[in-house]
């Protein structure tokens, strides 16, 4: 389970990134680098990394459920997943 501040940090992030994705694609087009430099570095999408709603684990995520695999496993055998039964030959 990561810690709570990780987690945190991660949700600030998402945060600024969608806070100055117009002010950044703007100046893109307008190609003023220098101006983009002087955004946060935290507003930059390229610092984002995706983890599981549920633990905060960083590896081994499933972007279309958006938990780790091994909560997605778990969930999968209890039947809480609509949809996902284990595969069986």
């Amino acid at each position: 389970m990561a810690k709570e501040s990780i987690k945190s940090r991660e949700v600030k992030r998402e945060r600024l990134v969608l806070k100055f994705a117009e002010k950044r694609k703007a100046l893109k087009e307008a190609g003023d680098y220098i101006a983009m430099q002087k955004l946060p570095k935290n507003a930059s999408p390229v610092r984002l990394h995706n983890r599981c709603k549920l633990t905060g684990r960083p590896k081994g995520y499933m972007r279309l459920f958006g938990i780790s695999r091994i909560n997605f496993r778990e969930m999968a055998n209890k039947g809480l997943i609509p949809g996902v039964k284990k595969a069986s030959w």
